[in-house]
């Protein structure tokens, strides 16, 4: 630790009590790494060098420490000169005073590591200065910056709107590239819905609110969906924004949403807010949407499914009026979406390979425009459409030619004709049903029981008096309630057997594994024909094998208790049980990148066991799934899990003995699901850096605890021809590109060279390493529009200082937002 502090090298992070060797790591990480100096470089800063010097430049140097030492005294009684004056009068000498001091004063041992606190204070100071004199809104690239609106004048920027035709009020859907295969869901897009794609990591609120801003245009939504990934109790709306109940009135995230809901119609106007993340599915969900929907006067809608899968719920219930048609249908072609909920793992897969190429074409275009291009590509590459009428008229007629074998008729074509006419009529009359049931609702739903309900929820007090008295409405009351338990009831049964089936189809795909895989292999070495070691087997099928164990006892008890089920049976106990038996889960998830590897490693040295994968993977047996696919199904049940027993347990009763039982199992899964997650997160921030190491050319090793990409921002370096001039007369030349990484506690800027191969039209980009500079030692300063120079701001680190600007103002506003509350992220801690 005293070397690090010596040269300023603070942990990012605090470490765990039973966390041993972090300063260590993080000074072999830091020597090797992003903030060593050579020793040239080193004396520029600290006034050593450990080489033999000669006459003139021992001279230079000990001039350059009297004149560093001089300018630390300087700042050193300044400072202290500062704390006389705000000292109050009767604090001399005391206690107080010496706390106060202490503050402001580092106690480190030894001179240099005061200097280097002293230094490093000042810094901070200068670094929050650069912040705050940086323009608050979305007219950074100028000087004309305004303040934040209050709530009031956001209701009123739209008064001059003619808010009452729906006509003029457009819906909107906002489509976070965090969601897989984000291309086609863009292409789903129904005509005249604006789509605003943005990036989930590289985004702050503040610019996420500009972008829908822009894409309103000054008007009103009629309605707003928003399409990104969570579960049933949070939002994951950005990087390090997981909206949910404990966070939702900070300030930052209640001023967000207010000033959301401000951009849609009122209520009464029909306006509403559409969240496609399963929050109806828990109690904390639902707290979640009446939070939002008090505090910003807005219907907020989500879908209450608990069918497990791959975003199907998206397709379930929603909440909200019964009579507006479901959300989906009004921003998304249903078919498409359906398509795309069915396949998104298959879709992202090959949409990883479409990215790659046809990225470099489109990428002077806008997001959600490039998007919709390649989602429309991949979507008729698989000639989906044709391939959901197939299944129709498949299912159609699959169900006539049963009917045939049951009626054996003497004209069966006859009979099948009649037969699909009287189906195509009854589904035209179910149409018209619906399209007058859409019709009447509002009408209906105003009637005397809707209004008995809204009485008795608005004055709870009023109930027994109601009751003392000769009601006529009473008995509408007490049938209403009963009607209320029973669907409560009914509910609860259908996420139990959702539970059953989907517990079945998981120890399905277990068992797959078994028989397509493990039988044979087994069977191969007892014949002394082996394909496998008996060493390769256990370590690829071991775990998995007893995870099958386990879930089929689980599936079991889950059949046994479904047989005889009533609305008092309980489910919470089999989970507490489960989940107290979760080490085979841990062994299997410590042990998964020593399986991968295993599989590859056999594969590529056993042609015997390539031929075997050859013909097993990927057929009509494995459900068109490789081995390494079917090993990731024990990493995603667990989402399921948890979702299902929140939606159990949100239609449960207080007083029913299955709710203590629920709670606990809640918390078992909830922990080990996180623990999962956070392994998928190491994994995936090794890769990430280990993957930008490999495009930088000469890029020290990036990979540090802690550590993660937030955006890359391509920008243009510029020269400042003549800085005597005044800054509206100011000439810049373009002097090369720049690439720019943003880390959670660096900023590495590469230089970015491009290069064209003959007859290819797509170019190719490589990137040079220049420096890197810790956050909290970067001063931004912005730069006026002029004539001369347009988007321009100043980066200023300890050594170097570049002037860059973005291709466009919005490049500027968001990548300046990103970089402030990246900054002020790493100075809090």
């Amino acid at each position: 630790m005293p070397k690090c502090i010596k040269f300023g090298w603070f942990l990012p992070y605090a470490p765990a009590d039973n966390e041993y060797g972090a300063w260590k790591h993080h000074y072999i990480a830091c020597v090797s790494n992003l903030d060593w100096l050579t020793p040239r470089e080193a004396a520029a800063v600290y006034g050593t060098l450990n080489e033999p010097k000669t006459g003139d430049e021992e001279l230079q140097e000990r001039q350059r420490e009297k004149c560093l030492r001089k300018a630390i005294w300087e700042k050193i009684a300044l400072r202290k000169k500062e704390l006389l004056r705000v000292r109050p009068p009767w604090g001399s000498g005391t206690r107080c005073w010496r706390l106060l001091e202490s503050r402001y004063q580092p106690r480190l041992s030894q001179t240099s590591r005061g200097r280097v606190g002293l230094q490093e204070v000042v810094e901070k100071q200068l670094v929050s200065a650069s912040l705050e004199a940086l323009p608050r809104r979305s007219n950074v690239s100028g000087s004309h910056s305004y303040p934040l609106l209050s709530k009031k004048s956001w209701r009123g920027v739209y008064k001059n709107d003619d808010s009452s035709s729906r006509a003029s009020q457009p819906h909107v859907v906002l489509i976070s590239s965090r969601i897989p295969a984000y291309e086609v869901v863009v292409d789903s897009v129904r005509a005249g819905v604006i789509s605003v794609v943005y990036e989930h990591s590289g985004l702050t609120l503040e610019s996420l609110l500009y972008l829908i801003e822009k894409a309103l245009d000054g008007k009103r939504a009629q309605s707003l969906g928003v399409f990104s990934d969570g579960n049933s109790r949070e939002i994951h709306l950005l990087q390090g924004y997981k909206i949910g109940i404990k966070n939702l009135l900070r300030p930052e995230a209640r001023d967000f949403w207010e000033r959301l809901g401000s951009y849609v119609a009122p209520e009464e106007e029909g306006g509403h807010v559409d969240l496609f993340v399963p929050l109806g599915a828990s109690e904390a969900g639902m707290e979640v949407l009446s939070q939002l929907s008090q505090l910003t006067g807005t219907l907020f809608t989500a879908p209450t499914g608990i069918a497990t899968g791959s975003y199907q719920h998206i397709l379930s219930d929603w909440l909200g009026r019964p009579w507006e048609r479901a959300p989906p249908s009004i921003y998304f072609s249903e078919s498409k979406l359906q398509v795309w909920s069915s396949l998104t793992d298959f879709l992202e897969d090959t949409l990883k390979s479409a990215r790659k190429q046809l990225s470099p074409l489109f990428k002077e275009l806008q997001k959600n425009i490039s998007g919709r291009m390649i989602g429309q590509f991949v979507f008729d590459t698989m000639n989906m459409a044709n391939i959901l009428n197939n299944q129709g008229i498949a299912q159609a007629l699959a169900e006539g030619l049963t009917e045939l074998s049951k009626e054996n008729s003497d004209k069966p074509l006859e009979f099948l004709s009649y037969f699909l006419l009287k189906k195509c009529s009854k589904k035209s009359k179910d149409l018209e049903g619906n399209v007058v049931l859409t019709e009447r609702g509002p009408e209906a739903a105003s009637g005397p029981s809707a209004k008995e309900r809204n009485v008795m929820e608005d004055n709870p007090q009023d109930k027994k008096s109601s009751r003392s008295q000769n009601d006529p409405n009473f008995e509408v009351l007490v049938q209403l309630e009963k009607k209320l338990q029973v669907d409560s009831a009914e509910k609860r049964t259908k996420v139990v057997r959702e539970l059953l089936q989907s517990e079945r189809r998981y120890v399905q795909m277990l068992e797959m594994l078994r028989d397509v895989y493990v039988t044979p292999l087994r069977a191969a070495l007892s014949s002394n024909r082996a394909i496998l070691s008996a060493a390769n087997i256990h370590i690829i099928f071991s775990d998995i094998l007893q995870i099958l164990s386990l879930n089929r006892q689980f599936l079991d008890n889950l059949r046994d208790r479904l047989r005889e089920w009533g609305p008092a049976h309980c489910v919470g106990e089999i989970f507490t049980k489960f989940g107290s038996q979760l080490n085979t889960y841990t062994n299997f998830f410590n042990n998964y990148p020593v399986v991968l590897k295993t599989i590859e490693k056999c594969r590529e040295m056993m042609p015997a066991f390539r031929a075997f994968l050859k013909r097993r993977d990927k057929t009509v047996v494995t459900k068109m799934l490789s081995l390494p696919e079917l090993l990731l199904y024990p990493s995603r049940r667990f989402e399921e899990y948890l979702n299902l027993l929140y939606a159990l347990r949100l239609h449960t009763p207080a007083e029913h003995v299955d709710r203590g039982a629920l709670t606990t199992a809640i918390d078992h899964i909830k922990k080990y699901k996180d623990y999962i997650d956070q392994m998928k997160q190491d994994i995936n921030m090794k890769e990430q850096l280990s993957d930008i190491q490999r495009v930088i050319w000469g890029c020290p090793p990036l990979s540090e605890v802690n550590r993660y990409l937030i955006r890359v921002q391509d920008v243009a370096q510029l020269h400042c021809c003549d800085e005597e001039t005044s800054s509206s007369s100011r000439l810049y030349e373009h002097t090369r590109d720049l690439s720019l990484f943003l880390f959670n506690d660096a900023l590495l800027v590469s230089n970015r060279s491009t290069s064209h191969t003959p007859f290819e039209r797509t170019s190719k980009s490589t990137h040079q390493f220049i420096a890197s500079v810790a956050l909290h030692r970067l001063l931004i300063e912005d730069i006026s529009d002029t004539k001369y120079i347009k988007n321009a701001f100043i980066l200023q680190g300890p050594k170097c200082e570049w002037i860059c600007a973005t291709e466009g103002e919005d490049d500027k506003f968001l990548w300046l937002s990103v970089l402030q509350n990246a900054i002020r992220s790493s100075m809090e801690k």
